[in-house]
């Protein structure tokens, strides 16, 4: 069985998960997550604490118990604490304002780039070149940033661009004669 699928994920107090036949859900107060459930994987709920074990001997519901496992620890853990990713602008010019669920960038283009937030993503400049993501559900958090980063990536050169707060650039020499 996959190491990860054997632990089991705690539920802390606050959280409500309810397991149907369809479907996963976690509520909390970052909101309520959704997960399709997977035949393979047979979830069972005792004390606060859920446990995932494979419904057969195959490889495949070996792997989706361990990966089941993540995505419900992530649920839990996005409605309680929740997700942020950041997001820093270098470059001349460069800057970033965020009002309501819209982001406004200006990153060397001739037009100002706008960005409009999915609901359940909260997005703040603390500093017009630093981007704060946040919302409960990690794929859409990291998602979301991905684009943002993608309307200007961090060139090898100057190391110009949108990049995440972590991400190390390796800057490139320039051709000598």
């Amino acid at each position: 069985m996959s190491r990860v699928g054997k632990m089991p994920v705690t539920i802390p107090a606050g959280v409500d998960v309810s397991i149907k036949e369809d479907q996963i859900s976690v509520k909390g107060t970052g909101g309520t997550l959704n997960l399709a459930r997977n035949p393979l994987v047979k979830v069972v709920s005792n004390d606060g604490k859920l446990s995932f074990e494979p419904a057969n001997e195959s490889r495949e519901a070996n792997a989706m118990s361990g990966t089941i496992r993540q995505l419900v620890n992530n649920m839990v853990v996005g409605v309680t604490k929740g997700f942020e990713k950041k997001l820093n602008l270098v470059g001349v010019g460069y800057k970033a304002a965020a009002s309501n669920n819209k982001l406004n960038l200006q990153v060397g283009y001739s037009h100002p780039v706008n960005i409009d937030m999915p609901q359940g993503i909260t997005v703040a400049t603390a500093t017009p070149t630093e981007i704060v993501i946040k919302g409960a559900d990690r794929q859409r958090v990291g998602q979301i940033a991905a684009e943002i980063r993608a309307v200007r990536p961090p060139e090898p050169y100057k190391g110009k661009g949108i990049r995440y707060s972590d991400e190390k650039i390796v800057i490139k020499e320039t051709k000598k004669k």
